[in-house]
């Protein structure tokens, strides 16, 4: 589904966006009332310029419109793989946007994220699955590595980590994957804008995710390791 119609679908009642090369924000109606929309289309590499814009976007949101919801709609192929990134400090831009959605929640302004298209890797990592809510569309496409990649990392074999793939969602990418280990809380079918007015209206609680993994069967031991971890005896 592309951006338009996605706009049309969660905003019924009219949104006002302005699109600019990749990237794209501006104001939607929601049942609940306006809520600030920031995203990128065609599977945008994140850049220095186009994560600086972002942060820039959600800092402006703090200071004119105080504890207006977040929407992050962000189509991205990963940070941008180049040199020039490299030599600028793309971590150190990524890092800032986060920082800038960390302080935006900090202020009160509830941030969900939905993933329409595809989310991969760093330009995941430091947007929508920083925010309170995470949902995707069910055709939508997550991964942060891929099994080849992966394998060159961890310098486990490829056959090893497709056959580890098979049972566990921790080593396959795809949607079904994501929201089994807990990353993505709920795929939204049906009417668009009533699963965007529960996500509004849902309560702001403390990071489930390793919750959700356990019952889901997806991360079994994340929620146990770190319970142990944070009360074990000095």
């Amino acid at each position: 589904m592309d951006a338009k119609t996605l706009l049309a679908k969660l905003f019924p009642a009219g949104s006002d966006v302005a699109f600019d090369g990749l990237f794209f924000h501006g104001t939607g109606e929601s049942a609940s009332g306006k809520v600030a929309i920031i995203g990128s289309v065609d599977a945008a590499p994140i850049g220095v310029e186009l994560a600086f814009r972002m942060a820039a976007d959600v800092l402006e949101i703090v200071r004119e419109h105080p504890a207006r919801p977040i929407l992050l709609l962000v189509d991205t192929q990963g940070q941008r793989l180049s040199r020039r990134d490299e030599l600028l400090g793309i971590n150190g831009y990524m890092a800032h946007l986060a920082k800038c959605l960390q302080l935006a929640r900090n202020r009160g302004h509830k941030i969900i994220g939905l993933v329409y298209s595809e989310a991969v890797s760093g330009g995941f990592l430091a947007s929508s699955l920083l925010s309170d809510h995470c949902y995707a569309l069910p055709e939508s496409q997550v991964r942060v590595m891929n099994l080849p990649a992966m394998s060159r990392i961890t310098k486990i074999p490829l056959e090893r980590l497709e056959e580890l793939s098979q049972s566990s969602p921790v080593f396959a990418p795809g949607v079904a994957n994501y929201l089994k280990m807990g990353a993505i809380q709920a795929l939204w079918e049906g009417d668009l804008a009533q699963r965007l007015a529960e996500a509004l209206d849902a309560p702001t609680e403390s990071d489930s995710r390793r919750q959700w993994g356990e019952q889901r069967d997806g991360r079994r031991l994340a929620r146990a390791v770190s319970e142990r971890v944070r009360h074990a005896e000095p």
